[in-house]
């Protein structure tokens, strides 16, 4: 019965939240990795197998390099980071951003994303409760912010997390945790196809890439989970914040025309935003 009784507590709104938001710190660490580790591990392959393919000496570094190994380190002393240097947030703001042996300044964005997933992940707790929904959406929302860090920093969307994600969207239709299989499979065609259609079409026009064709796996992963009814909103919302952020930067002198802005941010940001309020946003806009 004790126990019983404990499990109803972890489940009631304001713990579950509290609970999601402390784990998700930890996630958010993890997620530095990622977006720091993953593009590297993946240059260092496609190295790799270009100098296999063209028969030259293979001059990629043999050391293992993954997501667990080498452990954190300094980037400038190359001093290993203890445990206890590794708690998110506090011990940013413990060390005052620099690093303990070397006093070399850490990034601000550590702290950020350990804090944005922390935030954005008890956004998703309140909103769907405990249940299978809030787990999925939980998934999503990491994932989400790992493919909008790499994609800032590398204009990169990487198969190896779209393509999985596209397909657990499917099997989640099976359940029903967003939207039945139907709509889910047509989602995932008619994002591809919608984006696969403009890049074309601008390509045609004007002679050069509008975007990246990560793009288009990204917006078939989100058409996957959540359905083709949320397509268009979250084409509307992506483009109004892209290009109010876009111009922003332009008049501030942050960033020239001819630039590349990576798109993916604002996808995942309106994927997300679709997920929690995307029901209510389609009633308004419709209605």
């Amino acid at each position: 019965m004790e126990m019983f009784n404990d499990l109803t507590l972890l489940t009631t709104p304001v713990v579950f939240t509290v609970l999601m938001g402390i784990v998700s710190l930890l996630v958010g660490s993890f997620l530095n990795v990622v977006i720091y580790r993953l593009p590297l591990m993946m240059q260092r392959q496609w190295r790799s197998d270009c100098l296999e393919y063209l028969k030259l000496e293979n001059d990629v570094p043999t050391d293992t390099f993954n997501l667990a190994l080498p452990p954190s380190h300094c980037p400038h002393c190359q001093t290993q980071i203890l445990v206890r240097q590794n708690i998110p947030v506090l011990s940013y703001l413990w060390l005052r951003g620099k690093c303990a042996n070397c006093k070399a300044p850490i990034s601000i964005r550590y702290p950020t994303v350990e804090l944005f997933t922390a935030i954005a992940s008890m956004m998703v707790a309140w909103h769907f409760g405990y249940g299978e929904q809030a787990a999925a959406g939980l998934v999503l929302t990491w994932v989400l912010i790992a493919l909008s860090g790499i994609d800032l920093d590398h204009q990169l969307l990487p198969d190896v997390i779209l393509l999985p994600m596209v397909w657990l969207g499917l099997i989640l239709s099976l359940l029903g945790i967003f939207t039945d299989s139907a709509t889910s499979i047509i989602g995932a065609a008619g994002g591809y196809l919608l984006l696969w259609t403009v890049y074309h079409g601008f390509k045609l026009f004007t002679g050069k890439e509008g975007m990246g064709q990560g793009d288009f796996k990204l917006l078939a992963m989100l058409g996957a989970w959540f359905g083709w009814q949320y397509l268009g909103l979250i084409i509307l919302l992506s483009s109004l914040v892209g290009a109010a952020i876009g111009m922003t930067l332009i008049s501030l002198n942050k960033q020239q025309r001819e630039t590349p802005i990576p798109f993916g941010p604002y996808l995942a940001m309106a994927g997300w935003i679709a997920m929690l309020w995307g029901d209510g946003l389609n009633a308004w806009y419709f209605g």
